[in-house]
């Protein structure tokens, strides 16, 4: 009797323990999902750079559980991308086109598409201005024989460009002259370095040049009115996330780091 007994309280002392363990694990397995991280991929056009870094800061610190990957380049070459099926969840144009392209080709989450920024187009200078350049007229001059544009075809800025010169009846006189860059960045590096005579960029870009290295001689008019669409890709398998984060690029916080650097912010 007494080994009986001994055996049902070896028993229930073993019983208790396998219970206190599958809690344990429980706690652990609840702590553990409650720490999971969720990582977006946010594809941004080049002229968003130091605005979107400063974003996305401040919303991972915000959102402890969302990691925000950030990818940078000209908005056509962004968009190529996603067309070859790269991992984006949220793409970020300079160029209402290329969103445009996309939803052509049903890749973009239906509805997710806002406006959130617009931007102006610049004529600039090395510093000291060497080729005495006033206005965009004076690039027809001899003085002058590199003027640097972004691609058309992949970077809007270049576009923008463009099609003001066009409109103005300057383009074919200046095409010859022109030097394109990648990406509105490396447009302004060739004016900090003093590579080119003059060239075109957004004004947000034009405020992070380097000190004293470039002028801003003009506003240019543009054709097409310089606006930022931002969307959800179709393909994200992180759609609830990316939301997340286009909501707070679209609230206060998202919109004062937009114009702190030089933006209009939409909405």
């Amino acid at each position: 009797m007494a080994k009986k007994s001994s055996g049902l309280i070896t028993g229930l002392i073993t019983a208790i323990l396998l219970s206190a363990m599958l809690l344990f694990a429980g706690c652990v397995s609840d702590s553990s999902s409650a720490e999971e991280t969720t990582t977006i991929t946010v594809s941004a056009a080049s002229s968003l750079t130091d605005a979107m870094t400063d974003i996305a800061a401040a919303f991972e610190e915000d959102n402890p559980n969302i990691n925000v990957e950030l990818n940078f380049a000209a908005s056509g070459s962004l968009r190529q991308q996603i067309e070859g099926g790269a991992p984006v969840d949220v793409f970020a144009s300079a160029s209402k086109k290329h969103v445009d392209i996309l939803e052509d080709e049903n890749l973009t989450s239906a509805g997710s598409r806002t406006n959130f920024a617009s931007n102006s187009l610049v004529l600039i200078v090395p510093a000291g201005n060497p080729s005495n350049i006033s206005s965009v007229e004076d690039l027809t001059s001899d003085a002058v024989t590199k003027v640097s544009i972004g691609n058309p075809e992949t970077a809007p800025v270049g576009k923008y460009a463009k099609e003001s010169l066009t409109d103005s009846g300057l383009w074919d006189e200046l095409e010859e002259k022109m030097v394109y860059g990648e990406n509105v960045r490396q447009v302004l590096t060739y004016l900090e370095t003093g590579d080119v005579d003059a060239g075109f960029v957004y004004m947000t870009d034009a405020k992070i040049a380097k000190e004293n290295s470039i002028e801003i001689i003009t506003t240019v008019p543009t054709v097409t009115e310089i606006i930022y669409p931002v969307c959800i890709i179709d393909s994200s398998e992180n759609k609830e996330e990316a939301q997340v984060f286009l909501d707070y690029l679209t609230s206060e916080t998202g919109k004062q780091i937009l114009t702190d650097y030089g933006f209009t912010a939409e909405n």
